[in-house]
């Protein structure tokens, strides 16, 4: 049975892939499925996108609008739920707390916060490295590795600034890390929650509205370019559906094609 991880790097723009030296993400979509016209939904931040990452379902039907979640007045299983009732063991490893409110109680049977220390040189390092031998063990069915110092790159220095480039270039070296670690079964859908542009994002502007998403592993078409619009609500079809688990009928997202 195939495993998957999911990595969101926050915050990264689909224009760095060409402005950066980034042989991993590269190598990814060279060897997968891949666009870089998939799109946020709005509002363009953090919580609201992985809630929309996680239940398929947009902010207006989630009612998470800001970084403080809201619980859904019309609850709608998540994919981290979904996995749970169909026997999958799940975890997540990520240095911004707010997320934690992604899975509901019970479900994860891993989940370790590694609490951001606003030192972007070293704090996605200590998130690969709690997660590393649960990758490398295949222990669990899915992860979901959060990688958020770009994000923090960007609100410090700018979106595609020297410094924005050269932290997108530094995640990408540990996602080569990660990906020599992979066991043979495991596949990887990669995505970013939204772009950014100054040293801001939330808004419906371009830059802020559209992120690159990434699909690899066995069963994946390589150097396919994915025609069909995609945006966040997708993620967690496809995830599901790549493990041999039904989507909830409730996500409004459907099923890339991948292969």
């Amino acid at each position: 049975m195939a495993r998957l991880l999911y990595i969101t790097i926050d915050g990264l723009r689909p224009d760095a892939l060409e402005a950066a030296h980034l042989p991993t993400l590269l190598t990814l979509m060279q060897e997968g499925a891949s666009t870089l016209c998939a799109r946020s939904v709005f509002p363009s931040i953090t919580l609201p996108c992985h809630m929309s990452i996680f239940h398929s379902l947009p902010p207006e039907r989630h009612n998470v609008l800001t970084n403080t979640y809201t619980p859904i007045a019309r609850p709608v299983p998540g994919l981290f739920e979904v996995l749970k009732h169909s026997g999958r063991r799940s975890g997540m490893f990520y240095s911004w707390e707010p997320l934690r409110d992604v899975a509901r109680p019970l479900s994860l049977a891993v989940s370790k916060l590694i609490a951001y220390d606003h030192n972007p040189e070293v704090s996605d390092v200590r998130v690969v490295e709690a997660a590393m031998p649960y990758i490398k063990s295949g222990e669990l069915d899915f992860t979901f590795l959060y990688l958020g110092s770009v994000d923090e790159v960007g609100h410090l220095e700018g979106w595609m600034s020297p410094a924005y480039l050269r932290q997108v270039e530094h995640v990408d070296t540990l996602l080569g890390r990660v990906l020599e670690a992979l066991p043979l079964d495991t596949l990887l859908l990669l995505m970013s929650d939204h772009g950014g542009h100054l040293r801001m994002h939330g808004s419906e502007h371009p830059e802020d509205m559209t992120v690159p998403f990434i699909a690899w592993g066995s069963g994946i078409a390589r150097g396919l370019q994915i025609a069909e619009q995609v945006s966040l609500l997708e993620l967690a079809p496809t995830a599901a559906a790549l493990l041999g688990v039904v989507p909830e009928p409730a996500w409004e997202g459907r099923v890339l094609r991948l292969g």
